[in-house]
């Protein structure tokens, strides 16, 4: 079973993951947020103000997963997603730094706000995703810290020393499958 102090360290590591995040979006000029890096491919093709968004849709859509588990024993989380944002990764370059950040800030309150009224038990509960596989709810809330580690490095420029495992072994290629949905959406 989960442990209060699994759970303490959590929380501790999704603030210190998210404040990397957000100074490392801090630091660039809108000129920098707005740049693209030079052969990347993936989520990599994304300037900071879309990694940005992306966080925000997918800490929405992580909740999602979290309540879904919750209420239901090992649900498939096929199709399950969040409230739509506000701001979707297609209207990112139109935002500041700023009203990104503040968004996710309001966005990981709430999200603590379900943690916090978890119970311990609650942690060991799982979810099955096509892409992730079987996870418990522990382990779907680590994901926050992981992929917002994955996202500070990106802002930054850098190789992430974080990669997810996919259950194909791949990441699917987000950029490219949004592009083409927004295409055939036209």
């Amino acid at each position: 079973m989960a442990t209060r102090e699994q759970v303490d360290e959590l929380k501790i590591k999704m603030a210190e993951e998210r404040e990397s995040v957000f100074a490392a979006a801090r630091s660039l000029s809108r000129e920098d947020a707005l740049r693209v890096p030079v052969d990347a491919e993936g989520e990599e093709q994304w300037t900071a103000l879309e990694q940005l968004a992306h966080l925000w849709e997918m800490e929405r859509n992580y909740d999602a997963w979290v309540l879904k588990a919750l209420r239901e024993d090992n649900p498939d989380l096929s199709g399950v997603t969040g409230e739509l944002v506000a701001i979707p990764i297609e209207r990112a370059n139109d935002s500041s730094i700023s009203e990104l950040l503040t968004r996710l800030e309001a966005e990981r309150a709430y999200t603590l706000g379900i943690i916090d009224a978890m119970p311990l038990e609650a942690f060991d509960r799982t979810a099955t995703s096509p892409i992730f596989g079987e996870l418990t709810v522990l382990q779907w809330l680590r994901s926050f810290y992981r992929h917002d580690r994955q996202h500070a490095a990106q802002i930054q420029g850098r190789q992430s020393d974080y990669q997810p495992r996919f259950v194909g072994g791949k990441e699917p290629n987000q950029r490219k499958a949004r592009i083409e949905a927004t295409r055939d959406n036209a």
